[in-house]
């Protein structure tokens, strides 16, 4: 199982359930998801095991967004 968290900069922190967050990125406020996640893509498993944690941005890329008007 896993532990999500997310920040104030839409950020998502995935890591090992009952893993402490990594030093790097305890500078930053997370909030802790209250959902039990059971299952995670293999990206994130698998950077997860080797790395000890994954984080990625949750913000929409300039390329993504649609301009109207």
């Amino acid at each position: 199982m896993f532990d999500v968290y997310r920040n104030g900069a839409r950020d998502l922190l995935v890591l090992k359930l009952g893993s402490p967050i990594p030093a790097v990125y305890s500078a930053k406020k997370w909030r802790k998801s209250r959902r039990r996640i059971l299952k995670v893509s293999d990206e994130i498993k698998s950077a997860v095991q080797r790395e000890g944690y994954y984080v990625r941005s949750l913000r929409p890329t300039k390329g993504l967004l649609i301009e109207v008007g």
